[in-house]
This record gives C-alpha cells, sequence and structure tokens, in this order.
C-alpha cells in the first residue's frame, strides 16, 4: 500500500493536549471478574493517560470539535469540546495497533 509519511516541523507545529485513552477494566469481559470483588479492584490505573505538550500540524489550528485526525499512523483523535482557540485538545478514539492482545500476553507470562 502507497502511503505518505509527513512530519511536522518543531518550529512550525502548534501545541496541544492529548489525552489517551485505554481500556477502562483490566479485564476484557465483565464476566471475566472475580465475584467476590469490587468492580472498582478490576479498573486500569493507566485507562487516560494526558500529553500536555504534544505537536501538531499547524493546518489543524481552528479545528471544530468532533473534527477527526489520524496522528502518526498510529490513532485516530477527534477534538474535544473543552478545545478553545488558545489551546487545542484532542482525544484518542480509537487506535490502530490492537494493545489487547499485548496486555493478555504480559499476564499470562507474569
Amino acid at each position: 500500500m502507497k502511503a505518505t509519511l509527513h512530519w511536522v516541523s518543531a518550529a512550525h507545529a502548534l501545541e496541544a493536549e492529548v489525552r489517551l485513552y485505554d481500556h477502562l477494566l483490566t479485564v476484557e469481559l465483565p464476566s471475566d471478574m472475580d465475584e467476590n470483588k469490587d468492580f472498582l479492584d478490576y479498573l486500569n490505573p493507566n485507562s487516560l493517560e494526558i500529553i500536555e505538550r504534544a505537536y501538531i500540524e499547524p493546518s489543524v489550528k481552528g479545528a471544530a470539535p468532533e473534527a477527526r485526525y489520524q496522528f502518526e499512523r498510529l490513532a485516530y483523535f477527534t477534538v474535544d469540546k473543552d478545545s478553545t482557540a488558545e489551546k487545542l485538545v484532542f482525544n484518542r478514539t480509537v487506535t490502530l495497533k490492537d494493545e489487547w492482545a499485548k496486555v493478555q500476553k504480559a499476564g499470562a507470562t507474569s
């Protein structure tokens, strides 16, 4: 498949906040939870990572809330409603790689 990668010059890039959402639970299915435990025991402490200073393409300046973009061929992002003209905020909506398989494999070897 042919593709074009676009690199952003740091000198010309815009700063933005990027929120990387991940699985809320540490198990794939709620039915995998132990009945004797509280569901809070299964919350993923890494379900949200915030990158406060990400550098993005200047062409997205003024992007409307809920506009969608693909960043670095890693994931799709949407403009958060918290965005302002002074501070853009993007939320990861879909990853392009299935990280769940890695989590499962790491848990099996632990």
